[in-house]
């Protein structure tokens, strides 16, 4: 094709030298030609592209047809039901509601309600009238040691950062969160002047940079939480554990994007790299992790506390009950986030098999902190793909009596999943610091549509509860949604995660299915103990030694 390549080159330039003696406007041909040809030769002696090395010029067809790819799927092959990881069914209802235009849909459900993991809701014969169910269901966040309960709606912005989105839509979140009465968490990016402009509540996130509340060698300061926590504006303080993008795995952040503004927000050192590590410094056990959480309600002067996780070893998680019960200190709310969460960049393998699905992650918080009888005491919040009414409630029924929504969210802002958050080349402005295409999203618009989206999503889900003769999401039970797991099969999500009896891992016998977990779980470490284990009883699970 190279030889090809340039005897064409040769046979067009002579074509347009004789064709000009006759007709010489075809020399204006030349410029385009001879830029094609000289793009041509790079591409045959560069070394790094093999298919521009062997098809000059025309390989880089390739490359425009890839970056199209993604477009003309979307676009022209996906159909409604198709499309990850928002189908377009479910990108059109968050449009439609956060314009306020019609909603419903004509002709019938377009999905096949005998696939497998279909899901439904029991309905009532005897329904309430819609406007029975609480459309504007508050949840009061607040333990025995919270002396500033928060009243928070059921449905709120989840964890996004400044420098993740960008700063026109963080403060059109804001400024609907302020608009619909609901909160907005910061992310762990720290607690920037644009979460502040709009006046809405505050969910304020501390991940492992401790960003906006460390010394410069990355620890925590105290002094320096302590002046932001007061601000009236932040509700609550969330301590995120890890997230379900990335569960465990840290990251950098680095020095090109560390601007004066960066540096200032997060106080980190200008011109540097910022290392986010996989785990916490302030705490190493979960005793530690709840001394951590007592510390910091005291520096907030009790305003609620709670920690943020993905599920991952569930040991872990009992750990961190058992160490409640110890030294009675109780965080004020557990944010589970599920594996399928995700609104930035993560690598592939962690986006795909890292972290437990929500569905099961909730299943089993909830059970433990019922388990161990702390669920009284503990709000549950709910985040992973939610962004209908029906998701909503389908969580309620696990046992979440909040849920936060990002991606949703985003959508509201005008996000057409264009799947370029990681390039900064977002087409709509939300997840980019290009200011050339921040500038198209104007806060002012969107933070309407924002508040739009989480009234009719709130109300949708109070239509769904009154339908099966519930006014409140604390009356809904497992045994109201099933889901199909096979063409014959139909199970409740009692069936698939059944109840266990309040204060049941307090002390022996304990539920089956939490025997081994009680069994390897240490208040003091959360590293799993299995010096305890029968291993005559469990021989089957022992590792053989390899040399």
């Amino acid at each position: 094709m190279k030889n090809v390549f340039i005897a064409i080159s040769l046979l067009v330039l002579i074509g347009i030298v004789i064709t000009g003696f006759w007709w010489p406007p075809i020399y204006w041909s030349l410029p385009v030609i001879l830029a094609l040809i000289i793009l041509g030769l790079y591409d045959i002696f560069q070394s790094k592209r093999a298919i521009r090395r062997n098809f000059p010029v025309f390989g880089r067809l390739r490359y425009v047809m890839e970056g199209l790819r993604p477009k003309i799927q979307q676009y022209f092959i996906e159909s409604d039901t198709d499309g990850r990881p928002f189908n377009r069914i479910h990108r059109n209802v968050i449009y439609q509601r956060a314009k306020q235009e019609m909603d419903t849909t004509p002709f019938g459900t377009q999905l096949n309600v005998y696939d497998n993991n279909y899901e439904w809701l029991n309905h009532s014969i005897n329904a309430l009238h819609f406007n029975a169910a609480n459309e504007a269901p508050r949840v009061i966040v607040g333990g025995p040691y919270c002396t500033q309960p928060y009243s928070a709606s059921a449905f709120n912005i989840s964890a996004m950062s400044y420098g993740a989105l960008s700063k026109n839509a963080i403060m059109a979140l804001n400024m609907g969160a302020k608009l619909g009465n609901f909160a907005h968490n910061t992310g762990e990016g720290g607690l920037s002047d644009y979460h502040l402009m709009g006046g809405g509540d505050i969910i304020w996130q501390i991940g492992t940079g401790y960003f906006g509340c460390r010394h410069p060698d990355g620890n925590f300061n105290p002094e320096a939480f302590q002046e932001k926590v007061k601000l009236p504006q932040v509700k609550m303080v969330e301590i995120k554990l890890s997230q379900g993008a990335k569960p465990g795995h840290g990251g950098i952040l680095p020095a090109a994007k560390v601007t004066e503004e960066i540096a200032r927000i997060r106080l980190v050192e200008l011109g540097k790299d910022v290392e986010s590590p996989p785990y916490h410094r302030a705490f190493a056990t979960p005793i530690e992790l709840l001394t951590f959480v007592d510390q910091l309600r005291q520096l907030s002067n009790g305003k609620p506390i709670g920690f943020k996780l993905c599920i991952g070893h569930r040991s872990e998680f009992v750990a961190i009950c058992k160490a409640m019960v110890l030294t009675k200190i109780y965080p004020d709310f557990v944010t589970v986030d599920g594996g399928e969460g995700g609104t930035g960049a993560a690598p592939l393998e962690f986006s795909n098999h890292v972290g437990m699905p929500l569905r099961d992650a909730l299943a089993f918080v909830y059970d433990t902190l019922t388990g161990f009888d702390l669920k009284r005491h503990i709000k549950i919040i709910a985040s992973g793909k939610i962004v209908t009414g029906f998701d909503l409630v389908k969580n309620f029924a696990l046992g979440a009596d909040i849920c936060n929504s990002a991606r949703g969210m985003m959508m509201a802002l005008g996000c057409i999943q264009a799947l370029e958050c990681n390039t900064n080349k977002c087409p709509t402005g939300v997840a980019t610091q290009n200011p050339h295409l921040v500038r198209g999203l104007v806060a002012e618009d969107k933070k309407t549509r924002v508040a739009n989206f989480h009234k009719q999503t709130i109300k949708s889900a109070a239509e769904l509860m009154a339908a099966a003769g519930i006014k409140h999401p604390d009356d809904i039970h497992r045994a109201y949604i099933h889901r199909r797991i096979s063409a014959d099969k139909i199970l409740t999500y009692l069936d698939s995660y059944p109840y266990i009896p309040k204060g049941c891992l307090l002390q022996k016998p304990y539920a089956k299915q939490f025997e081994l977990l009680m069994t390897i779980s240490d208040p003091n470490s959360f590293t799993p103990n299995f010096n305890n284990l029968n291993w005559e009883e469990l021989e089957w699970a022992r590792k053989p030694m390899t040399n």
